[in-house]
């Protein structure tokens, strides 16, 4: 089977292990434990994953690494499923836990404790830290260590059947307390948890460690390639020890590459666990979150997360990526992809003084500049409008190009108008504009020779529908959010959510069906909210501005 040039290193390894006749078939997995939802970090992975595995016509699988029962639970396994199919990958059979594994983990730690490899350590975890040493000092052994195989297996049967309490007991691996690698000091293979399990119930009252089941899994499932990210390097002796040392059916090998660590970004769970039940964001699906399905409903599309994980790329480094490419992927899909419409955000009346009471003329507009197959959208022209109230001033220098009284300026795909009056409260607000259709203007210059000033946007006050859009930006005010001294939660972006409430837009997006995108012009690019969004209540969320804001300004609203 012939394939593309390998493009990175990760490639180039499978290519020669194709070629070598090392495998015959590649085989990945993606391994997240259900603690909490994905995040951009993990589609880095999916990526990766999934795509050496398409690459080489090999196979994926989905495998829950589910052996921490007190964070774990349905929801997230059910989320993260979803968001593996979004991004558009499916994986190899049927989805796999390690927890379908218990039985065979639990045997194979009874053939390392027959084998002189493993024993129950009774330290309490402040003494076991005492004993492990630091990375300068070499651990010393456990008390417990030269138990007997025969007391071993007595007291692991005892563990399984759940005559200690939490902690009173471990299971650990017998290899070198003076290792200069802390993962190889007699690692913990089993702990005690009485806690439920999401999919064996009360069966183990033990559990296993990732670093113990994890190689296994990978073994029993025959995965050639064990891709992880780069803080997992120094445990790869320890993996490789227990399927050197273990009768399992298949020798898998671990490689490493960088993780994903984009700036204005936290990726760890716990803290955004943390921003979840501290209620600082509506929940782990917030569009402000960093997770897949926070930035699916922020309007994020899967092309554009696919390509921002292509542009990257996969290297042997760690490293903190500019949020801003990931800003450039998604701005360059929904500009060769969204619908254009009209939005006015922060509305003021114009009344057309010359336009015929209760006349209502159906205008037509590109539904995009450049794509004539998305066709033409209808625009309902009546006497009173609506305009943003940024569009106009009584008086502005030259430099102001948009609405001024006694100056000109076209509405986008109409006439052109002059403003010749203007209606004020008891307070001096402006309450309405008095304009007048200049003739002859629809798709033509004013025949008297003077031109508008610029092009703004209008919605009709009668046809139009009023809709409630959130205005998103960046949660976090700084560039590393989570390094450093300071609490991550000290540069929380108090701007990060504006809900307009009395937003008014063209009549026809009332009826666009959740997750579809426009770009609502010289506004941003929006899509209708996946939950709340409807007939009855159009509801829009900004994905991204036309520009970024953060970059000119060093900083702000996009």
């Amino acid at each position: 089977m012939e394939h593309a040039p390998a493009s990175n290193f990760l490639e180039n390894i499978v290519a020669e292990d194709l070629a070598a006749g090392r495998v015959e078939t590649v085989v990945t997995r993606f391994p997240p434990e259900p603690n909490g939802y994905l995040h951009i970090g993990h589609a880095k992975s999916i990526s990766v994953n999934f795509g050496l595995a398409e690459s080489f016509g090999g196979r994926c699988n989905l495998r829950f690494d589910d052996t921490n029962p007190e964070k774990e639970s349905q929801e997230y396994i059910d989320s993260i499923q979803e968001d593996v199919r979004w991004l558009g990958y499916q994986w190899h059979g049927e989805v796999r836990f390690a927890s379908s594994y218990f039985q065979q983990l639990y045997d194979w730690a009874l053939h390392l404790v027959d084998q002189g490899l493993a024993y129950v350590c009774d330290l309490n975890a402040e003494q076991a830290r005492e004993y492990r040493g630091t990375l300068t000092e070499p651990g010393k052994n456990s008390p417990y260590r030269e138990r007997s195989v025969a007391e071993n297996r007595d007291l692991l049967a005892r563990m399984k059947a759940g005559e200690f309490a939490d902690g009173e007991k471990v299971l650990r691996a017998k290899i070198d307390m003076a290792s200069p690698n802390m993962n190889m000091r007699d690692p913990i293979l089993y702990r005690i948890r009485k806690a439920a399990h999401h999919q064996t119930g009360t069966q183990w009252v033990i559990y296993p460690t990732y670093d113990f089941a994890h190689g296994q899994e990978d073994a029993i499932e025959g995965i050639t390639h064990s891709i992880c990210t780069l803080e997992f390097e120094d445990h790869r002796p320890l993996y490789d020890w227990f399927i050197q040392h273990l009768p399992v059916p298949a020798r898998p090998r671990q490689y490493e590459f960088g993780r994903l660590n984009p700036s204005y970004t936290v990726t760890s769970k716990r803290k955004l666990k943390q921003l979840v039940d501290d209620g600082l964001v509506a929940g782990w699906d917030d569009p402000r979150m960093p997770t897949i399905s926070g930035m699916r409903r922020r309007g994020y599309t899967r092309a554009a997360i696919r390509k921002f994980c292509q542009m990257i790329g996969t290297t042997r480094s760690d490293g903190v990526v500019d949020v801003a490419m990931l800003e450039f992927a998604i701005r360059e899909d929904l500009n060769e992809n969204a619908p254009r419409a009209m939005c006015v955000l922060n509305p003021l009346k114009v009344v057309l003084s010359n336009y015929e009471q209760g006349r209502v003329e159906q205008l037509s507009a590109p539904c995009h500049p450049s794509r004539a197959e998305l066709g033409q959208r209808q625009l309902p022209f009546t006497r009173e409008l609506y305009i943003d109230a940024d569009d106009f001033r009584e008086e502005a220098n030259k430099k102001y190009k948009r609405l001024v009284l006694g100056k000109r300026v076209r509405l986008r795909n109409a006439y052109v108008i002059e403003a010749h009056d203007l209606v004020k409260d008891s307070a001096g607000e402006i309450l309405e504009v008095h304009a007048r259709i200049i003739a002859d203007t629809l798709g033509n210059d004013p025949a008297d020779g003077i031109k508008p000033k610029g092009v703004i946007q209008w919605v009709s006050a009668s046809e139009g529908r009023q809709a409630t859009v959130r205005l998103y930006d960046r949660l976090f005010t700084h560039e590393s959010p989570d390094k450093g001294e300071r609490d991550f939660l000290d540069f929380i972006n108090p701007a990060s959510l504006r809900v307009v409430a009395s937003a008014w837009i063209e009549p026809s997006l009332a009826q666009a069906q959740p997750e579809q995108h426009f770009q609502f012009e010289r506004e941003g690019y929006f899509v209708a909210d996946r939950y709340d969004h409807g007939e009855a209540g159009p509801v829009f969320n900004l994905t991204i501005g036309l520009r970024d804001s953060w970059g000119e300004q060093g900083g702000g609203a996009n």
